[in-house]
């Protein structure tokens, strides 16, 4: 505690260490809605300055103009945006920017999160921004070996990074404690919920002191997610940073219509002709997953495939094999495509239409990313049209057909396709391999038949 590092960072900033003080300076105002805010004008302290600065960034998304500052006055915060806008850094920073070293056993920030591959990321995210070599994240989440997660809670940490699962494990184990945490996130809650996770949440939250920051990042907000809010938030800023058109502008989005037997083959045919730097191919189950890598391999060695059957080894080799960029092609199921956030995206493939019409935001949100150019094409077969009909509706926009010769099918747009989930399926089953879906529900509340005329 005594050291120049330390010394540096209590000299930069006229606030308390997390363990000791519940109040936070008011941030330097900054226009919610304003582009490329640079970091420097938030009166950040210096070394979680130096640490950003490294880390590559300059300016702030719009979403990081707007939850930063209010998160720093320390306001409970409800961030409501899209997938790959800078949402991660949103809510580290505020919690970097208060912290300092401590002897405390930790943990004094928790995120809870829907997947693994989050979890990964936002861990990896943190160790980047870390203001000081002394600050110590651990990622906990099930589907591989507990003695490596043991061993780095027993050493003590300041931030945890886990999914609700696995979090539970560790306090019904006693190898982790709430009682110090000041800060809590709920990263991609509506996805959280949607899983499951509602009771795992709760009893949590009940874990963690009532004298605490909470932020809550989700892409919507609905009746579920207002329950939660109301029984563990106080008093929080509701910021709702949805565009108007939900999807994002730069991306181009086409469907093309095709038998499903010919699915394949129209997929070499889009390849060729797109030639992706990188591409997400996206199925609704897995097997599919597994049956179409062995079809793809002998003429794209570059492909892999990723789902929740996967050994979590296998998954993080997978994923550092996509983000090096020495695969190309990754095949994916909804569930198991959650906090994959590589930059060269430059393609997403719906080889199968999302079950959940929200599925289609987040897909084609994987490319694109904080408003890079990127292209989402998805196959669509005859019976089909009335969904496509519903996601056009959902996101208040009309998708353009595309064609390749020798692949044209008859699209029929009558009747929307029903689907529901198999109650016997696995939770991560029913949401990445089932057949069917649940009725529709608006993704942001736009219900309305805007393109109505082309039915």
């Amino acid at each position: 505690m005594a050291s120049s590092e330390t010394d540096l960072l209590l000299e930069s900033t006229n606030e308390q260490p997390f363990p000791t003080d519940d109040a936070l300076p008011a941030a330097a105002p900054v226009d919610p809605l304003s582009l490329g805010v640079p970091f420097a004008d938030l009166k950040l302290n210096k070394p979680l300055m130096q640490a950003i600065e490294h880390a590559g960034y300059k300016s702030c998304t719009p979403v990081q103009s707007a939850v930063i500052p209010a998160a720093l006055r320390g306001k409970d915060v409800i961030g409501q945006a899209q997938t790959g806008t800078g949402k991660t850094a949103a809510f580290l920073v505020p919690f970097m920017n208060r912290w300092r070293p401590h002897k405390l056993q930790g943990p004094i920030g928790l995120v809870m999160l829907p997947t693994r591959e989050l979890a990964m990321q936002v861990a990896n995210e943190a160790v980047k921004l870390a203001p000081s070599s002394k600050f110590r994240t651990v990622p906990v989440y099930g589907g591989t070996g507990m003695q490596k997660q043991l061993s780095s809670l027993a050493k003590g940490c300041d931030l945890v990074v886990g999914t609700p699962g696995r979090i539970i494990d560790h306090l019904r184990r006693g190898t982790l404690n709430l009682d110090h945490v000041r800060y809590v996130v709920l990263d991609e809650a509506d996805r959280m919920l949607d899983i499951g996770f509602r009771p795992d949440i709760e009893r949590i939250l009940k874990r963690c002191p009532e004298q605490r920051q909470t932020l809550l990042m989700s892409a919507t907000v609905p009746d579920t997610i207002k329950k939660l809010v109301s029984r563990y938030m106080k008093e929080p800023l509701h910021l709702n940073m949805t565009p108007s058109v939900m999807t994002v502008d730069k991306i181009r989005q086409a469907y093309i219509t095709v038998e499903k037997e010919k699915k394949f083959d129209l997929l070499m045919k889009v390849i060729e002709r797109e030639r992706p730097r990188q591409c997400i191919i996206f199925v609704e189950r897995k097997r599919w997953a597994d049956q179409l890598l062995r079809k793809m391999r002998p003429h794209l060695p570059r492909t892999a495939a990723i789902h929740g059957d996967l050994a979590q080894n296998m998954r993080e080799k997978i994923m550092a094999g996509f983000r090096s960029g020495h695969v190309n092609f990754l095949i994916a199921t909804d569930v198991a495509s959650r906090g994959i956030d590589v930059s060269g995206i430059s393609h997403v493939i719906n080889f199968d239409l999302p079950a959940d019409i929200e599925n289609y935001v987040h897909r084609i949100g994987r490319t694109g990313r904080i408003g890079k150019d990127g292209v989402a094409i998805s196959f669509v077969e005859p019976e089909e049209g009335g969904h496509l009909t519903d996601i056009e509706m959902t996101i208040n926009r009309l998708i353009e057909a595309d064609r390749i010769e020798g692949f044209d099918a008859y699209l029929s747009r009558k009747t929307p396709i029903l689907r529901s989930i198999d109650s016997t399926s696995t939770t991560e089953e029913a949401l990445s391999d089932a057949e069917d879906a649940p009725a529709r529900k608006p993704v942001y509340g736009k219900s309305v038949k805007k393109y109505s005329t082309r039915l």
